[in-house]
């Protein structure tokens, strides 16, 4: 079994209830999304500034680099997610919402969401084992769409 299969089946085994499973759909996303968006509003350094390039570009690079080397259609589609981070940040901007502001809410409400549905499950989130589930969560996120069209990841 390849790793990525072996750590999306691993996370899969605290995510059998449909109510954490429907929870996990959304939650996750967004809390990948106010987690960007709260990088992006870190004050940056005056290079980076010149550039016009904030901490979450320079985040997005070492996450697109692992999730590209669990499996080449998790990366396009966790790419696809990042660029949408990107793009939900302008609209924020935007429309004049503060961005840390708004992530910070959401980024708690989300948490709190996931939480529930553990508890619902009755299992213990899988980062509580290994932090690196963090990360898995939106590849398993990606694995249910990948799957519906029949893309092997």
């Amino acid at each position: 079994m390849r790793k990525v299969e072996a750590l999306l089946n691993e996370y899969g085994e605290s995510h059998q209830n449909k109510t954490n499973v429907f929870i996990h759909i959304i939650a996750v996303p967004a809390i990948y999304f106010v987690t960007f968006a709260l990088v992006w509003s870190i004050p940056t350094v005056e290079l980076l500034d010149y550039f016009n390039i904030t901490w979450a570009h320079v985040l997005a690079l070492p996450l697109l680099w692992y999730y590209f080397k669990l499996s080449g259609p998790i990366g396009a589609a966790m790419t696809l997610l990042t660029m949408a981070c990107f793009g939900g940040v302008q609209l924020l901007v935007y429309v004049g919402i503060s961005v840390w502001q708004f992530s910070l809410v959401l980024f708690i409400a989300m948490w709190i969401l996931q939480f529930v549905g553990h508890h619902i499950e009755g299992k213990k989130p899988s980062f509580l084992k290994d932090i690196q589930f963090l990360l898995i969560g939106p590849a398993w996120w990606w694995g249910h769409w990948l799957k519906r069209f029949n893309i092997q990841y």
